[in-house]
């Protein structure tokens, strides 16, 4: 009796490929890995390697939206912790810089590749956004509804501190700080503090 082996899923090898490029990615840098370098690895021809994403920045898309999900998931556990809602926004803006620094800056070759997504990619973008500002959102609607916010706008709110957060995770903006403006990481998570301390001073007071 033959035994057949099962040839794996679109979906498996989709995975596959986004692996290998993101080890290449890693250690190359997204702009010099080409598709012949990752069909090399997995063994297979670009011909193939295109039969699952259209492109190179196809891939990086694949890619982007995964590690976006990871921090994402991060967040969105703090938010559903227990806690007041004051501890878990500053909970959330920490992590959010731990992860960003962790993603953009210790390895400044994953920093490019996300930079060429939020270019190429924006509805990765676009979605990673819409999670953070539903978490915030909640969190705040938790803090109104237990008296430590003033009653307004749960939404509204969860926007402002997403502007006022923003140059502690976007990769440009973290980047000029980082490096222009020669802030420390110990700087960087001590100015968001002090941020997030006067954005929670504001849920409390309220819009009067």
């Amino acid at each position: 009796m033959s035994i057949t082996t099962a040839a794996p899923s679109a979906e498996a090898t989709r995975a596959r490929i986004a692996d290998v490029a993101e080890q290449l990615f890693r250690t190359m840098g997204y702009q010099k890995t080409a598709v012949a370098d990752i069909a090399r690895e997995l063994g297979m021809s670009p011909a193939n390697v295109y039969r699952f994403f259209a492109s190179k920045s196809a891939i990086n898309e694949a890619i982007t939206a995964r590690l976006l999900d990871s921090v994402a998931v991060k967040l969105e556990r703090i938010a559903e912790a227990d806690g007041s809602a004051e501890a878990r926004l500053h909970a959330i803006g920490q992590e959010l810089l731990s992860s960003s620094m962790s993603l953009f800056f210790h390895e400044k070759r994953m920093h490019d590749m996300v930079s060429a997504a939020m270019g190429e990619h924006w509805g990765v973008i676009h979605t990673y956004i819409g999670r953070f500002i539903t978490l915030l959102t909640r969190v705040i609607a938790d803090g109104m509804a237990a008296g430590e916010f003033a009653p307004g706008d749960a939404a509204a709110g969860a926007q402002v501190v997403k502007a006022c957060t923003m140059i502690w995770h976007h990769p440009a903006m973290l980047a000029e700080c980082m490096q222009n403006m020669e802030r420390t990481p110990s700087e960087m998570s001590g100015d968001l503090t002090q941020a997030m301390a006067l954005l929670v001073a504001g849920l409390k007071r309220g819009s009067r």
